[in-house]
């Protein structure tokens, strides 16, 4: 990979460490207002709602400049977002404002890949921006637990400047001003990316013609034998994915009985699993073999119904080790290798069907036009099961019967586009003994 490839994946490390920090403070500020459960969820649903209503024009705007520009206008809207958010603005409206940054975020994040590379290196680079992103993910969701923490909350909110009222006064306002420094970091990194020097055709601006274009892309992805099973693919991932992040925030509350800065650190053991299984495809899954990892969509369904059965006190706490505050007890092992493997099994079936779309979009589309039909679809998925489990919430669903049909569902989907898979390629080879015979 060449230097400008490093630069964008610092840029996209920063910006998604802020992002997955920001979540975790979100949530305990809406803890501090006392706003019902049901509300946590839907803080998931206003960020990517952008991604949903801006798809048909965020693709033109990051295809009509440099992507490195277009990295940095949005991730200033994200630190805007994040400034409302300390001083004053509901956690809801902040978050969505972020949101909307990202969504402009994606196109050219992932667009860029297109222009820098061959073809035959976009599983590596997928699998090492998905394990990059991963690893912003473990380390975001964990500093967000940490800043809110009793300890270091205190410490912050004990550092004062002289003459000087900042008005921050609770652990979550203090973890907001750390975060919007990491967005500082981001935009400034977002500077040094070079122009590729690929150039689209004039973008259009007229709303209606958007909407058109943008109908015909998300037709045209659709329709393609292979972009369709790879955009069916990352559309449950990641509509599961941004799902069981809460799952898991509840499942720690329920059944190991964890405060909310612990539940974040559990939530992180799953992202260590996805970074490796995604690593381990970039390494080992070429292009042309992608639609064989499949199966493992299944297997990891199932293994999400397996955590509707544990709980904590099914083993009993025995310490393993100890680490000044810190202890590894063994009715933890379980939950820890549980989470890890539905990671694992969650990136290494992913980061190929990604590479697949991304390779499909540019050949049929543009790189920031294909992204955008990817965001809208899988940002949909998000919404609709954001929207489901925050209604079982609602009406008081235990969490383990959310969990055991979260699963099954993803196990059952995934079976339905492995059998449309199978179809097409009936299809396309009886197409293509057809056109023998008459040679």
């Amino acid at each position: 990979m060449n230097r400008s490839f490093y630069t964008i994946m610092a840029a996209q490390f920063f910006s998604s460490l802020a992002d997955n920090a920001l979540l975790i403070a979100a949530i305990a500020l809406l803890i501090q207002l006392d706003a019902p459960d049901w509300m946590t969820p839907l803080l998931k649903l206003f960020f990517v709602l952008s991604y949903v209503l801006l798809a048909a024009f965020v693709g033109a705007f990051a295809d009509s400049r440099p992507k490195g520009n277009v990295m940095f206008i949005t991730n200033t809207i994200k630190f805007v977002g994040c400034a409302v958010m300390l001083f004053g603005s509901h956690p809801l409206l902040s978050y969505a404002i972020v949101g909307l940054g990202a969504a402009a975020y994606s196109p050219a994040k992932y667009g860029i890949l297109t222009e820098l590379l061959p073809p035959e290196r976009l599983v590596a680079a997928n699998g090492w921006i998905e394990g990059l992103t991963v690893g912003s993910i473990i380390l975001g969701t964990v500093l967000g637990g940490v800043l809110i923490s009793v300890g270091v909350s205190s410490r912050l909110l004990g550092f004062d400047l002289p003459m000087i009222e900042t008005g921050i006064d609770t652990p979550a306002e203090a973890a907001i001003l750390v975060i919007m420094m990491i967005y500082i970091i981001a935009a400034l990194i977002n500077l040094k990316i070079p122009d590729t020097g690929a150039r689209y055709v004039a973008q259009k601006t007229n709303l209606i013609d958007l909407i058109v274009d943008f109908a015909h892309c998300f037709k045209t992805l659709w329709n393609d034998r292979l972009g369709q099973i790879s955009l069916a693919v990352t559309t449950l991932f990641w509509g599961a994915g941004a799902t069981l992040q809460f799952i898991v925030l509840k499942w720690a509350e329920v059944a190991l009985n964890m405060s909310l800065s612990q539940g974040a650190i559990l939530q992180a053991i799953s992202a260590v699993g996805v970074a490796g299984g995604a690593v381990w495809a970039a390494s080992r899954i070429p292009l042309k073999q992608s639609l064989k990892v499949l199966p493992y969509g299944v297997v990891m369904g199932l293994v999400v119904c397996v955590m509707a059965i544990y709980h904590i006190d099914m083993i009993p706490p025995i310490v393993l080790i100890e680490f000044d505050k810190m202890k590894l007890t063994l009715n933890l092992i379980p939950p820890y290798v549980l989470l890890i493997l539905v990671g694992w099994l969650a990136g290494y079936f992913v980061v190929p069907m990604n590479a697949l779309l991304q390779h499909r979009g540019h050949v049929l589309l543009s790189a920031g036009h294909s992204i955008a039909v990817q965001n809208f679809n899988e940002n949909l998925s998000v919404l609709s099961m954001l929207l489901l489990y925050a209604l079982l919430i609602w009406l008081d669903v235990p969490i383990a019967f959310v969990i055991t049909g979260f699963g099954l569902s993803v196990s059952i989907i995934m079976i339905l586009i492995m059998r449309r898979h199978a179809r097409n390629q009936a299809e396309y080879d009886s197409l293509h003994l057809i056109g023998e015979s008459k040679h």
